[in-house]
């Protein structure tokens, strides 16, 4: 009977530790499984795009410069693996993370006036020991196997512009976004599994306008440049969801404008590089960049670290069973703590 306490309790407390974790990322299911592709020649893949055989939770914003802070201050110390990349302060562009100190005792800072707005300079392996380290549990120490190196894919150092044995492992708990998961995501009108797919993540088939809104959004704007920036230096990333009322049909954010997205796709290869897929256009480019049709590939190896280049990141739904292991757990140590302050 002790022995079944103690399991519980200590799933329990895993389970509260999650809670507490310093990285929330924020997320919106998207249902309707099975829907089908967008075969039409706006989907930017001839094969089509955007069908997604199961339910999932996508990043509601793009991952955040003050997110991609914590993530340093956790495993990068020591950068093996070059996750912060210097123009992240020097360029006038960047996302404003500073890191201080030596190797071996890194440190890292963001203003809060930035720590809102997506961080950029990351290059597709940066994103994926991200995802890793989510999936992990947000573990502090070394960049190894137990933090960046494994988890949702098996990385083991690799960094350069090939990797396409790299994929999605199963039972991952995070990962960056699939390209159907984003293109569902973005452009799938929701409801049935036949419900077709709008132009723009804005809910629209009209190009968005590049405004921010005044006072309020009025709907249908996005982060790009048209005519110049929607703002200019020293930000021109808009923080995420400062569209409020130009969200996606599944409510998620930013997914036109502001960076371009990282996604897993392999959208172009050869014998020695594989290019993965960039989606949703960014502030510095016309709002054609927005388009269902805009599949971008253009000389993105993963390895590239760009200003105008982020991520979001997708989350498995967790089985019902694990649900309620989880309540049970919870529920079973509040009861033991409640017996031993009475006893």
């Amino acid at each position: 009977m002790h022995k079944a306490f103690a399991v519980t309790a200590a799933i329990a407390l895993l389970c509260l530790g999650t809670l507490a974790q310093a990285v929330v990322i924020d997320t919106v299911p998207v249902g309707n499984p099975g829907n089908t592709a967008d075969t039409s020649a706006h989907s930017g893949n001839p094969a089509g795009q955007g069908s997604v055989g199961y339910a999932y939770n996508i990043g509601k914003y793009e991952v955040t410069a003050g997110q991609y802070n914590e993530f340093l201050n956790a495993v990068a110390a020591t950068d093996t693996y070059g996750l912060y990349n210097t123009n992240m302060w020097d360029s006038p562009y960047g996302c404003k993370i500073q890191r201080m100190g030596s190797s071996g005792s890194y440190t890292y800072s963001v203003a809060s006036d930035w720590a809102n707005r997506p961080v950029n300079s990351v290059s597709y392996w940066d994103s994926c020991r991200f995802a890793n380290w989510l999936h992990n549990g947000q573990p502090a120490g070394l960049q190894d196997l137990t933090t960046t190196e494994d988890g949702t894919y098996l990385i083991n150092g690799y960094n350069g512009y090939d990797g396409r044995t790299i994929q999605r492992k199963a039972g991952w708990q995070w990962a960056v976004t699939s390209e159907d998961e984003w293109y569902k995501a973005a452009y799938y009108k929701g409801g049935s599994t036949s419900a077709g797919y709008w132009d723009y993540p804005t809910s629209s088939d009209s190009m968005p306008s590049n405004d921010l809104g005044n006072p309020t959004d009025p709907g249908n704007n996005a982060t790009y440049y048209s005519n110049g920036y929607t703002i200019g230096s020293p930000y021109y990333r808009t923080e995420v969801g400062a569209h409020e009322n130009s969200d996606s049909p599944y409510g998620t954010f930013d997914q036109g404008g502001n960076v371009w997205e990282w996604n897993e796709a392999i959208v172009y290869q050869d014998a020695t590089y594989a290019y993965r897929g960039l989606r949703g256009g960014s502030f510095g480019i016309i709002g054609t960049g927005l388009q269902a049709s805009c599949r971008n590939s253009s000389y993105y190896y993963p390895d590239n670290e760009s200003d105008y280049v982020g991520f979001r990141v997708s989350k498995v739904v967790p089985e019902p069973s694990s649900l309620i292991i989880l309540g049970s757990g919870i529920l079973a140590l509040a009861g033991m703590i409640r017996r031993k302050r009475n006893g």
